[in-house]
């Protein structure tokens, strides 16, 4: 069976862990959910996320692709979390599909994983991409490699549609 994760934390963006959340279970993937401490926590309009592992719990070998939602808050506080960079990087390394929209490339940028990259991100975090080392690209969905990003919720078909063309090639 094919296994994803969403990793994400308080004050997420809602649409941008709903729909890959039930998107990917469309397609066939077990999704887990990966909060810090398994805390339920909510968007920033309320959704609850269950988390069905926690972070530190988090091994590369047994998912084949991790999405990181957006929001400001969710991704400011993951980015701090040492087991969630080591997973995104084991993930990256081992060539896995690595998605992340609107503020979740942040989580990217922390975990290593960008320099001499194509990425999007919420025009916000432009510079902070660009002073990482990638190359900022102004579009709804940016595919480099293994890495799929976009920057805003209201590309949500075309981000997921790209993560899952990348991960069926």
């Amino acid at each position: 069976m094919k296994r994803a994760v969403i990793i994400t934390g308080p004050n997420f963006q809602d649409e941008e862990f709903i729909y890959p959340f039930y998107r990917l279970q469309e397609a066939g993937f077990k999704v887990d959910v990966a909060i810090k401490d398994k805390t339920v926590t909510k968007g920033k309009y309320g959704v609850p996320a269950r988390p069905t592992v926690d972070v530190c719990d988090l091994k590369e070998p047994d998912y084949d692709l991790v999405v990181l939602p957006g929001g400001h808050e969710a991704p400011d506080r993951v980015r701090q979390m040492k087991e969630v960079l080591t997973f995104v990087k084991a993930m990256n390394d081992r060539g896995k599909v690595v998605s992340s929209i609107c503020h979740g490339p942040w989580i990217m940028i922390s975990a290593g994983i960008v320099k001499g990259k194509k990425v999007t991100g919420y025009i916000a975090i432009k510079d902070d991409i660009s002073n990482a080392g990638a190359e900022y690209v102004d579009a709804p969905v940016v595919v480099d490699g293994n890495l799929v990003t976009s920057p805003h919720y209201k590309y949500n078909g075309d981000w997921m549609r790209e993560t899952l063309r990348k991960f069926n090639a």
